[in-house]
C-alpha cells in the first residue's frame, strides 16, 4: 500500500516503514481482529489484577478512536505541514482496522457476561456477526461499505460497544452513567456521517438530523435492557434460608420449596464482580409468574476477586406465592446481570402429585 512521498525528508524516511506496517495488516487481513480480541481478553482478565496495564489498553482504543473521527483535520494538518498527502484508500483500510480492534477488543467482555436465554443474546450475536463482517473483505468493502445507511449504523455501534467497555475502565463510571455516555459518544461522533446522508441546502435538513439523533437516543435507550452490562458480572447467586453474616456466606442453594417454607423468609445471596474501584447500585428484583412482586436496592464495590458479596432478605410473599419464581440482578438502568429461578409449591403432597403427572 503505498504512500505518496513528500517534500519533507523526514516524512520521507517514515515511510518505508509505514508502507511495511500497512502491508503487513493488508495481507493478512485478521491480523488486526487477534491483536485486539486477545488484548480484550488481556483488559478482562487484567482488570483485577493489573488495572493500569487495562487502564492502558482502553486508553489506547479510545485513542484510535478520536484519530479516527478527526481524520479530516489530520489529512488537512498533515498535508498543510508536511506536504503528506494519505490516500483516501489508506483512510479506509484504517477505518476498517479501527472497527477491527474495536469490536474484538469488545467482545470478551460481552460473552462473558450476557445472559442466553434473555434478549442480551440477540445484542451479543449481532456484535459477534458485526466482527466476522470487519475482517471479511467481500462483506465489508462489497456490501457495508457501499450503502452508507447501514456502514453509518455499522460505525455507530462499534463505537458504543467500545465505548461501554473502556469508560468503566478508565473512568470508574456505573453501568448507567457509561450507557448514557456511550450513547452520546456515538451519536456526536456519527453526526459527521449522518449529515452525509442528507441533502445540502433545505430548511428541513437541520430539524430532520436532529430527529434523527433523537430516535436513535431513544432506540438505544428503550432497548438497554438488551446490552450486557460490560465489565461487570455475577459470580454467583443463592436462594437460601440463612447467611453467615460475618464470613458472608449464604446456606445451601434451594431450588424448590413449599409455601410452609416461606414463612423462614428467603435469602438472596450473590456475588457480583466489577472493575476495581467501580461503586454501583444494583437491584435484587424477585418476580412471580413473570409479574415483579419486590425490588430490593443493594450498594456494591468492585476489586474483589470473587465479588462483591451482598444480600436481600424477603420476608413478606404475596397471599398466594405458589408458582415459578425468578431473582434478577439489574442494574439501576434496568440492565440484567444475572439472575437465578426456584418454584414453589403448595404443599409435598402437591408437589409428589405433579411430580407423578
Amino acid at each position: 500500500m503505498a504512500i505518496k512521498k513528500t517534500d519533507n525528508p523526514a516524512i520521507n524516511r517514515l515511510q518505508p516503514l509505514i508502507s511495511w506496517v500497512l502491508d503487513i495488516f493488508q495481507r493478512h487481513a485478521g491480523l488486526m481482529a487477534v491483536l485486539a480480541f486477545v488484548s480484550g481478553i488481556a483488559s478482562y482478565v487484567l482488570v483485577e489484577r493489573k488495572e493500569s496495564i487495562a487502564q492502558f489498553i482502553a486508553a489506547v482504543m479510545l485513542v484510535s478512536w478520536i484519530l479516527l473521527v478527526a481524520d479530516n483535520w489530520l489529512r488537512a494538518g498533515l498535508a498543510r505541514r508536511f506536504g503528506w498527502n494519505i490516500s483516501p484508500i489508506v483512510i479506509r483500510f484504517l477505518t476498517q482496522l479501527v472497527h477491527q480492534e474495536s469490536l474484538f477488543f469488545a467482545l470478551p467482555f460481552f460473552l462473558a457476561v450476557t445472559s442466553w436465554d434473555h434478549g442480551q443474546a440477540i445484542f451479543t450475536s449481532l456484535l459477534l456477526l458485526c466482527a466476522l463482517v470487519s475482517i471479511v473483505d467481500p462483506l465489508y468493502y462489497k456490501v457495508l461499505a457501499t450503502r452508507y445507511a447501514l456502514f453509518v449504523a455499522f460505525h455507530s455501534l462499534a463505537l458504543f460497544v467500545v465505548m461501554l467497555v473502556v469508560l468503566p475502565l478508565l473512568l470508574q463510571l456505573t453501568t448507567q452513567q457509561s450507557l448514557i455516555a456511550a450513547i452520546v459518544a456515538a451519536l456526536l461522533f456519527s453526526l459527521p456521517s449522518l449529515d452525509r446522508l442528507l441533502p445540502p441546502g433545505r430548511w428541513w435538513r437541520l430539524p430532520l438530523l436532529f430527529s434523527m439523533l433523537c430516535l436513535m437516543a431513544l432506540t438505544l435507550w428503550q432497548l438497554r435492557s438488551w446490552v450486557p452490562p460490560a465489565g461487570i458480572r455475577l459470580t454467583d447467586i443463592t436462594i437460601s434460608h440463612q447467611v453467615d453474616t460475618e464470613q458472608r456466606q449464604a446456606g445451601q442453594n434451594i431450588s424448590k420449596l413449599t409455601v410452609a417454607d416461606l414463612e423462614q423468609g428467603l435469602y438472596a445471596w450473590t456475588a457480583v464482580r466489577a472493575p476495581r474501584g467501580l461503586r454501583e447500585q444494583i437491584h435484587h428484583v424477585w418476580i412471580l409468574n413473570g409479574r415483579e412482586v419486590d425490588r430490593i436496592v443493594l450498594d456494591i464495590r468492585g476489586g474483589r476477586d470473587a465479588g462483591y458479596r451482598a444480600w436481600s432478605h424477603k420476608l413478606v410473599f404475596p397471599p398466594y406465592p405458589a408458582g415459578n419464581w425468578q431473582v434478577q440482578v439489574v442494574t439501576a438502568s434496568g440492565r440484567l446481570i444475572g439472575l437465578t429461578r426456584f418454584k414453589v409449591v403448595k404443599s409435598d403432597l402437591d408437589d409428589q402429585k405433579q411430580t407423578q403427572q
